[in-house]
């Protein structure tokens, strides 16, 4: 199954999804690439589609936090990627630009109104690193308006 993959998800990597403000924390740059997703990675793992979760795809994740709410300490928070640019006027949607994360080099945008809380272990696979400055850019808007730290 390979990176652009749809119908329906051999095992669910998204624990659940949570509206952004209700799960706001610090945020802290920390990429580190020892296997593990940390905040400022892209990754990819498999998304349920919002109107039907027994159906999704693979897909960019932005990860930008660990779930500290949570006992289990294997569960990683992640803002989803999308390359459609008619999210380029949608509110809750900010221009991430191009990454290696994209094998067609495309521009992306990531979603902000919705964290996706993702079980570690089932990340298909590290996609790249996003610069710092990119990263900066998306936690100011999660400052700004969804009351992260």
């Amino acid at each position: 199954m390979g990176p652009h993959s749809r119908g329906a998800a051999p095992r669910s990597s998204v624990l659940r999804t949570s509206a952004t403000a209700s799960v706001a924390r610090a945020i802290v740059y920390s990429p580190n690439l020892d296997g593990d997703a940390d905040p400022g990675e892209v990754v990819w793992t498999w998304v349920p589609f919002e109107e039907d979760a027994t159906q999704g795809k693979d897909r960019p994740v932005l990860i930008v936090g660990r779930d500290a709410h949570d006992r289990e300490p294997d569960h990683v928070l992640g803002l989803m990627l999308s390359s459609k640019d008619y999210h380029a006027g949608e509110p809750n949607w900010r221009a991430l630009g191009a990454g290696v994360w994209d094998t067609d080099h495309r521009p992306s945008f990531v979603r902000l109104d919705r964290v996706l809380v993702i079980v570690a272990d089932h990340i298909r696979r590290e996609g790249a690193v996003l610069d710092r400055s990119r990263f900066e850019t998306i936690a100011v808007e999660l400052r700004t308006h969804y009351g992260w730290r």
